[in-house]
């Protein structure tokens, strides 16, 4: 199985201890499910990181190192224009196309609304831990 997770569940999951997200992260290595993302998505999260969380260089480098102990970085082939709302959205679904997800994990609004995409479920962590 393939999961792609978008910025915001990459955020809960590793920064809130108890998390939905974070308790569905731990499954899903447990399980040793692949977890896919792209250097644009893990940019974003090291911004918002900085940025919304005051995380230093050295504290952000740290969580990296982690994060990519269980994520996989693709590189998106195909561009695509799918959230009219939200076009920075559109790489999550391109990171997920890559991958051949089943799953895009998100709070996103924009992405939720979609509700599927190419056979790609797009569903809320907690949709997903009753799944999985």
């Amino acid at each position: 199985m393939a999961i792609t997770f978008d910025t915001n569940v990459l955020l809960s999951a590793t920064l809130w201890d108890g998390s939905v997200a974070q308790k569905l992260l731990f499954e899903l290595i447990r399980q040793e499910v692949k977890i896919y993302s792209t250097t644009e998505i893990l940019s974003e999260y090291q911004e918002i990181l900085k940025r919304d969380f005051d995380f230093s260089d050295k504290e952000v480098s740290e969580i990296m190192e982690k994060v990519l102990t269980f994520v996989t970085l693709v590189s998106p082939q195909t561009k695509i224009k799918v959230v009219k709302d939200d076009p920075d959205d559109d790489q999550i679904i391109e990171c997920a196309l890559e991958s051949n997800s089943e799953y895009l994990i998100t709070y996103d609004k924009h992405l939720l609304h979609l509700k599927e995409y190419r056979g790609i479920r797009i569903i809320r962590p907690e949709e997903a831990r009753g799944l999985l």
